[in-house]
């Protein structure tokens, strides 16, 4: 007998019109917890994969694409970032790449869900790496609340989270984007994942306008992620003081798959079509 996964992918509408299934071997791991359903699969062609609510957020295939993209360019962007803020992310890839950077001095997770933690520890051990690193220090809170209480505390703010639904749904709000702002050091800089542009085009075009009202420079960069809604995948730059395209910071970290500095150029090079979702 064959078992299969399907995910029901989130479109334009917030509806589901489109489905990936994937062949798995095993269901290694599934819980309801108070927040959401966490299941892990063993998958004959990704690996391991972790899926929250029914929709894939990694796979241990691919996931290196995803996270050394949201990390590594706002890390290399800026001149020295020493403290840094992640929200969501408890799989442990963020932080993971974060902690390659030798001047880094404190790496804050903010996790709403202390089970994806002890999830990805158990069967994602490659992912959470850095979770024990000195220099980390993990919340189990509220990312939203959380960065509404801090003021000009950090250099980075990385939103690492799932799609805009169930208590992810805040962290896609202007509201949201001005606290990150307010929390941001003069020169601080947030990045945020922003789902697909062929598929979310009027996502993007929201998320487009509510952080170029928060913040004074806004930029937008583009990885494949295969396993992701339509493998094309988005992340935006909001940035006080900092242009991507002229990185400050000369450390290059080692062992990435994907991440180079001609990536980091070549990926904010956006095809005519995204462009047309900005200015129409």
């Amino acid at each position: 007998m064959e078992l299969w996964f399907t995910e029901k992918q989130l479109t334009e509408e917030e509806i589901s019109t489109v489905c990936l299934s994937v062949r798995i071997r095993d269901v290694l791991y599934r819980e309801k917890t108070p927040l959401q359903e966490i299941a892990v699969f063993d998958t004959y062609e990704f690996g391991r994969m972790l899926v929250l609510d029914g929709i894939i957020q990694l796979t241990t295939a691919d996931e290196f694409i995803y996270h050394e993209m949201i990390a590594h360019v706002p890390m290399r962007t800026h001149s020295s970032p020493e403290n840094i803020l992640i929200v969501g992310g408890g799989d442990g890839g963020t932080v993971r790449e974060v902690s390659k950077y030798p001047g880094v001095q404190k790496i804050t997770l903010a996790e709403i869900d202390q089970k994806v933690i002890e999830t990805s520890r158990k069967y994602l051990p490659e992912l959470g790496t850095a979770f024990d690193d000195p220099r980390v220090e993990i919340k189990i809170i509220d990312g939203v609340e959380y960065v509404h209480s801090l003021k000009n505390t950090f250099d980075l703010v990385i939103v690492d989270s799932p799609d805009p639904l169930g208590p992810a749904k805040d962290l896609f709000k202007a509201d949201f984007y001005k606290d990150v702002f307010e929390a941001l050091k003069q020169d601080g800089i947030m990045t945020i994942q922003c789902e697909s542009p062929i598929l979310n085009r009027k996502l993007t075009r929201r998320l487009y306008q509510s952080i170029k009202h928060a913040f004074p420079n806004f930029y937008y960069y583009l990885a494949p992620v295969p396993t992701y809604p339509s493998g094309l995948w988005s992340f935006a730059v909001g940035s006080k003081r900092y242009n991507p395209l002229q990185p400050q910071n000369d450390f290059t970290p080692g062992h990435t798959r994907y991440y180079s500095p001609q990536i980091h150029l070549s990926a904010f090079t956006l095809p005519p079509f995204i462009q047309d979702i900005f200015t129409t």
